[in-house]
């Protein structure tokens, strides 16, 4: 069954007597909103046409009953972390470090409630009334940093047979018995001819850890009240908490992999890519750029 909501607009200004900082973090929130908005609105994403909600939608968006939030969860974009603090939020005393949940029992879907497993009644009052935020990344960023941990990692068996064969099938020529079984050696420009080949998409739906957060979070059906990106992970997941009003007992885990993908290694992924890859990859995370004001990246040979 699908439905519909009324977006409110999301409160701008912290209480008075708050401190000068503190507005211009909110200024700067209501800043990244609006580009949403705008954003939306530029490609006709918000208009009537569009198509509704339903409730399979909603599977990213981890419910707080304790403290109103929903959380929207993206993939490589510190959702481990994010998960962990959210199992402290909702396990009522259960955990009071985030650090001290082992990383795979953050992802046990049965740990953490999400919106989906609603009625549509419960589902609409809560987007209306709970403080809804996701974060992001920079797309291409975000997208190498899928590619190292899912397809570079040994370990992860289960992404190469499932996904790796099927890549490794399509896109190489003369693969071997062994390549085309264990799907354990995709290169990059392989994953990257396998997004933007349109029979993927036809198939089936991007696997969360590539799919854009467009898709996965819906911001132009939902009205984020905040969006936190990635580059100041620290500060805007302290915001979040703050506002939530437990910043004064919980922060958010400072730890730093020193395995994490920057900048220059996404640089380094791209140098093999070709300008008509290139440019039909932007387009497939267009909307993401544009959405959260992320620059086109000047390592790009674009078409």
């Amino acid at each position: 069954m699908a439905w519909k909501w009324k977006l409110e607009p999301a409160p701008l200004c912290p209480l008075l007597g708050e401190s000068l900082e503190l507005s211009s973090t909110a200024i700067l929130h209501q800043i990244r909103r609006d580009q949403v908005t705008d954003t939306c609105r530029a490609n006709s994403l918000s208009s009537r046409k569009r198509r509704v909600l339903t409730p399979n939608d909603l599977k990213h968006l981890v419910v707080d009953e304790d403290h109103e939030l929903i959380y929207c969860y993206v993939p490589k974009v510190a959702c481990t972390n994010w998960k962990r603090v959210m199992m402290v939020l909702t396990g009522r005393g259960k955990y009071s470090d985030p650090m001290e949940i082992p990383a795979n029992e953050a992802h046990v879907s049965s740990n953490l409630k999400t919106l989906n497993q609603y009625s549509i009644p419960e589902i609409n009052h809560r987007l209306k009334n709970y403080m809804k935020f996701l974060f992001v990344r920079e797309p291409f960023e975000r997208l190498v940093s899928a590619y190292r941990n899912k397809f570079t990692q040994k370990y992860n068996t289960s992404f190469h047979k499932r996904y790796g064969t099927k890549i490794v099938k399509r896109q190489r020529k003369n693969a071997t018995q062994e390549a085309l079984h264990k799907g354990d050696d995709v290169k990059f420009e392989e994953f990257v001819a396998y997004l933007i080949d349109p029979y993927t998409q036809k198939e089936e739906p991007f696997n969360e850890h590539w799919q854009t957060v467009f898709s996965l979070c819906h911001p132009c059906h939902i009205h984020y009240d905040l969006i936190g990106k990635y580059e100041t992970l620290e500060e805007d997941s302290n915001y979040v908490l703050q506002l939530a009003g437990v910043g004064s007992y919980l922060k958010f885990p400072t730890y730093a992999k020193s395995t994490r993908t920057t900048d220059e290694m996404t640089t380094e992924f791209f140098q093999n890519i070709s300008s008509e890859h290139q440019t039909q990859l932007y387009e497939v995370y267009k909307l993401d750029f544009l959405m959260f004001n992320y620059s086109m990246p000047s390592y790009l040979k674009l078409e």
